[in-house]
């Protein structure tokens, strides 16, 4: 592949799907994502078990991160994403909150800030009610909540720990170590003592 762009996808399940359990869903996404046209998988990290929020809302997440290499562009890339969602049966009629059976975020591409850091910036300042209730009509890049989310960039620190935050200029390790000490509690690493869970 030529003029390749380098990309950050999370996933993350915490239903059951009929690959499986959460675990071999991520394994198997990954698989068919590497499979896919114009996309290879560079790095993967370890897959996390990680709390469902608010607590007791649902059955423990299982998360990973996957840096990749493409020649697609970003909306393109996105429409991938939905469609492997779609093979492992993703209802995304079931609101932003809600269980799943798989999640593929695309959570930066290469140095874009779509569609305007003016746009980016309101995002990522939304208060915590208004996440619950707002969602963005457009393809954000960064995605606005990366910079919040340990289960995001725990993993990501595993395999891209010096990607740096387009918008912040902030590094990976610099962004999860702003959430503070409780940023990963609960979250484990599987298997554990290390190694990604997929054979």
């Amino acid at each position: 592949m030529e003029n390749l762009s380098f990309g950050i996808v999370a996933l993350g399940a915490n239903l059951p799907s009929a690959a499986g359990a959460v675990t071999q869903s991520l394994c198997d996404a990954m698989a068919i994502l590497h499979a896919e046209p114009n996309i290879s998988i560079a790095a993967v990290s370890r897959i996390w078990r990680t709390p469902a929020v608010p607590a007791g809302s649902g059955p423990d997440y299982a998360n990973a991160v996957a840096a990749i290499r493409t020649e697609l562009d970003a909306a393109a890339l996105l429409d991938r994403l939905h469609g492997i969602e779609a093979r492992f049966g993703r209802d995304r009629s079931t609101g932003r909150w809600s269980a799943r059976v798989l999640d593929l975020d695309l959570i930066a591409l290469d140095g874009l800030i779509l569609p305007d850091p003016e746009t980016v910036r309101h995002w990522m300042d939304l208060g915590a009610a208004d996440q619950r209730t707002l969602a963005p009509d457009r393809l954000i890049l960064p995605h606005p909540r990366m910079q919040d989310r340990g289960f995001v960039l725990a993993p990501l620190a595993e395999i891209a720990p010096g990607w740096r935050h387009p918008l912040t200029g902030q590094d990976v390790s610099q962004m999860l170590a702003a959430l503070g000490p409780d940023a990963l509690s609960g979250m484990t690493p599987l298997p554990p003592g290390g190694g990604l869970a997929c054979s």
